[in-house]
């Protein structure tokens, strides 16, 4: 297919634009320029609207053409016990090597994994024990404001129970007063 391919764009160079044109001008001479390529067959298509239109038709390829595009192969070379035993050591070791590789690599990331888990699980127990002493100092907090505000209302209960003893007397003492 590649050859097939370079023949024609080697064909299409080989055809000038002029010749191109003379022979959509003149039908009778193109005829006989196209009769011209003995790998290439080119048939002319119904004039369209657009132009001109041609169907280029690539013969296949002759044995003489074969011959010059084979591209001859290296003689092979004589291998030996010995260097076929060290290919295969070289591809083991080579195995070998890559499995270590594998092994540490997998390693290297169990221990990534159990790194990033011990500092959740102690960035978690962190949160845990600064919440609860959050929690401990604002239940501390609500505690003394509670003890606060009960010491408060004691104070006024004992306030008015003075004020009222003390109601109570001075009533007391103008009714003796007064009889």
């Amino acid at each position: 297919m590649a050859k097939t391919a370079i023949a024609y764009k080697e064909k299409m160079k080989e055809i000038s634009v002029l010749s191109l044109i003379c022979s959509c001008l003149y039908p009778e001479s193109r005829k006989n320029i196209m009769g011209d390529f003995e790998d290439m067959d080119i048939k002319p298509i119904n004039k369209r609207a657009s132009g001109q239109a041609f169907e280029v038709i690539l013969k296949p390829p002759s044995p003489v053409s074969d011959v010059a595009h084979l591209i001859t192969s290296y003689p092979k070379k004589d291998i030996s016990l010995e260097d076929i035993q060290k290919k295969l050591e070289a591809a083991e070791d080579r195995r070998r090597s890559q499995e270590a590789q594998v092994l540490q690599i997998l390693a290297e990331k169990r221990e990534h994994e159990r790194d990033v888990l011990l500092k959740a699980m102690e960035e978690n127990s962190n949160f845990s024990r600064m919440a609860e002493e959050k929690l401990q100092l604002k239940m501390e907090q609500i505690e003394e404001n509670r003890q606060a505000y009960l010491a408060g209302i004691m104070e006024r209960l004992q306030e008015k129970e003075r004020h009222a003893q003390e109601v109570r007397r001075n009533k007391e003492i103008r009714e003796e007063v007064i009889e």
